[in-house]
């Protein structure tokens, strides 16, 4: 592999994973919200303008961490809730497990949300050498106690309340009443200083609870969008500016420690944001859930000395499903061997070359069920410029930031049925033309009926009542003993 950097040794990665970040809240598209240390790095680096998640958290940074589409992994239903005996299988080979190989030293920040009702699911048992954060998927940035349990036994259960953080395996207690994004950016400065990083390359995965839900931050961040009228906004605001002070002052810690020139920085969300909680996604078309451009298009940009053409805007289609084999290449390791559904995109990246992606498939939920929920079929996929959408695809309105009138038609009231977009031509769906290219509409059927016969069966299982933290000293931890092997088969996977 050719060297990336004038250096012995590859260059140290830092992956930010910003949750709920909608496209409109970073600076540099236009959003009232101030960012200026993540528009300093996208500004110096590459802004990914054709980049794509998945429409929640579970199923983005599971493709993140795997490599591998929902339906090859059988999350294809929504996220995992914390009493859900349910992760990634044990049997796909995890980013930093490839990191650690080509001897990265990695290590686990913030939220995990992708399994651990077995310890073999934690992160420390799946290639992180530290994690210091929460395993389900939101929780009380002060208190750092969550009492999401499972919202539909909830009437009849009352709320599964136990504190979610946690040092590598064991439950934290001690930090109740401090700002949790100040935790995680202290967390991820702290290893920056440790002298053992200036000795070997560091991966650093550091997913943000902000600026996911509960709207919490502290005044001195909210104070100055008092200009702001409505409240989730104003607030939501400055829970950005503290996620964006915290990356200052991880930047900041690089070039301390002389680690910026051989340190690569990767910021994605992991969805569109949720506008009832403050996030937005204009002008693009639905949120947080949805199969819309507003659900699935997301803020993104890497930023490092060893990119061979920065400062520039990439058009070039990426998926977050694609950042496995290029941080791999990137690290000089290879995934020779491995069913992959991402591709190396360094080349990309660096150079402006064409991504070697030409279509993604943004999801084929089926028809699955649980005792307490139903998911109806839905599916979409883009190849070129097209992409197709059957089924319920979400909230189809265009939300406007608070405070701006619509300048054309916002509501969007559909429920179910099929839609073809040119999103080269039209980013924002106003254009059915699902009547206009029926060719067009087969072909994009037709590969959806491809990637469907290559799907395992969709795993969704009941919340499994001995995961409430009543039972385990009021705390998240694994309920389950450990299966006899990791290395199960994925059709009997979590039965």
């Amino acid at each position: 592999m050719q060297r990336l950097v004038n250096s012995d040794q590859p260059p140290n990665i830092i992956f930010i994973l910003a949750d709920d970040y909608g496209y409109h809240d970073i600076g540099y598209h236009g959003s009232e919200i101030k960012t200026p240390n993540l528009d300093k790095l996208a500004e110096s680096g590459v802004k990914l303008e054709n980049y794509y998640v998945q429409p929640i958290c579970t199923p983005t940074r599971s493709q993140l961490l795997s490599g591998r589409y929902q339906i090859h992994t059988g999350l294809q239903c929504g996220v995992i809730w914390a009493p859900q005996p349910n992760g990634i299988p044990l049997n796909d080979t995890l980013l930093p497990e490839k990191m650690k190989k080509v001897g990265y030293a990695t290590h686990a920040i913030g939220k995990w949300h992708v399994g651990f009702y077995q310890p073999a699911y934690l992160p420390t048992r799946r290639g992180f050498d530290s994690f210091y954060g929460y395993l389900t998927g939101r929780e009380d940035y002060l208190t750092h106690m969550t009492g999401t349990g499972y919202p539909y036994l909830q009437p009849k259960r009352g709320s599964w309340n136990g504190v979610d953080f946690h040092r590598n395996d064991q439950v934290v207690r001690n930090e109740n009443g401090t700002y949790s994004t100040y935790l995680f950016s202290r967390e991820a400065v702290n290893i920056i200083n440790d002298p053992d990083s200036q000795n070997g390359p560091f991966f650093i995965y550091l997913a943000y609870q902000a600026v996911h839900g509960p709207l919490e931050a502290p005044d001195s961040y909210v104070t100055p969008y008092m200009n702001i009228s409505d409240r989730n906004r104003r607030v939501y605001a400055g829970m950005v500016s503290a996620m964006d002070e915290g990356v200052g002052n991880i930047t900041r810690a690089l070039a301390k420690n002389g680690l910026s020139n051989s340190t690569l920085i990767v910021f994605s969300t992991d969805n569109g944001g949720q506008v009832h909680a403050g996030g937005n996604n204009w002008p693009l078309r639905g949120w947080k859930r949805s199969l819309w451009e507003g659900g699935i298009k997301g803020v993104g940009f890497v930023h490092g000395s060893m990119i061979n053409q920065p400062k520039r805007i990439s058009t070039k289609m990426i998926h977050v499903s694609d950042w496995y084999p290029t941080l791999v290449h990137v690290a000089g390791g290879n995934v020779t061997g491995l069913k992959l559904d991402g591709y190396n995109q360094w080349d990309t990246i660096s150079n402006d070359s064409d991504s070697p992606r030409t279509e993604i498939l943004h999801n084929i939920q089926p028809t699955c069920s649980n005792s307490y929920e139903n998911f109806t079929y839905r599916a979409a996929v883009r190849i070129g410029d097209w992409k197709l959408i059957v089924g319920n695809p979400g909230n189809s309105s265009w939300v406007p930031p608070p405070g701006m009138k619509c300048p054309t038609t916002c509501a969007g009231n559909v429920t179910t049925g099929m839609w073809l977009f040119n999103i080269a031509e039209d980013p924002e769906e106003r254009n059915d033309l699902s009547d206009a290219y029926l060719k067009k509409v087969k072909e994009l059927l037709d590969r959806i009926e491809y990637y469907n016969s290559t799907a395992v069966p969709a795993r969704y299982p009941d919340p499994d009542l001995m995961a409430d933290p009543a039972l385990h000293d009021g705390a998240w931890v694994p309920w389950q003993k450990d299966p006899e092997s990791h290395f199960e088969s994925v059709l009997n996977f979590g039965t």
